[in-house]
């Protein structure tokens, strides 16, 4: 009889085996790599997880769930303008991309690259997460419409995804080049552009 699944390794494995893949990429972590920073038995893996690709798409809803629950609120702060939600939000990443010194890029962009052809899992996972992060920048546009802070003929939908595509290409470069600039310059440049 198996045994029973035990949620902490379930979440060590996601926590600390998801830092493995993003700070390797996925085609360079081995599940040996994974289990080790974890600290559990090789074979408990597929235990919780049916495979590696599977294991990916779940670290990166839990990547995404842990940047709405430190950094979402802020969208929803009606206390604050829309537009200017969304330029906190932007500015919260650019801290958490500088917290690890802009080495590790954005999960969401390294994994989009990696796994978007190779794994439809993975790739659904994304669209999920693109869709929700899109959906929250469209509710802002849409408020500042209303609010006329905003020209009235802007298409919200295309203006939010084109926003998270240059907010990638900034945070791929960033990595790049170890630095902060390209995502001072989407900040400063690129957001104020599309957002006036």
């Amino acid at each position: 009889m198996p045994r029973p699944a035990n949620p902490e390794i379930r979440e060590r494995l996601l926590s600390k085996g998801g830092r493995v893949i993003h700070e390797l990429g996925f085609n360079a972590s081995g599940v040996q790599d994974i289990v080790a920073a974890a600290a559990v038995p090789k074979g408990s893996f597929y235990s919780y997880f049916d495979s590696k690709e599977a294991f990916a798409a779940e670290v990166l809803c839990a990547y995404w769930a842990s940047i709405e629950r430190r950094h979402g609120v802020v969208m929803y702060d009606a206390r604050i303008k829309p537009l200017e939600r969304i330029e906190k939000l932007f500015e919260l990443l650019v801290e958490d991309h500088a917290a690890q010194a802009f080495k590790l890029g954005c999960l969401v962009g390294n994994l989009s690259l990696e796994l978007s052809n190779a794994s439809a899992e993975v790739r659904k996972a994304l669209e999920g997460i693109l869709a929700s992060w899109q959906g929250m920048l469209v509710a802002c546009i849409e408020e500042a419409k209303v609010r006329q802070e905003l020209r009235q003929d802007v298409d919200a939908a295309p203006l939010a995804a084109v926003v998270i595509e240059a907010w990638e290409g900034a945070v791929l470069r960033a990595k790049v080049e170890r630095s902060g600039a390209p995502c001072q310059r989407f900040l400063d440049v690129t957001l104020k552009r599309l957002l006036s």
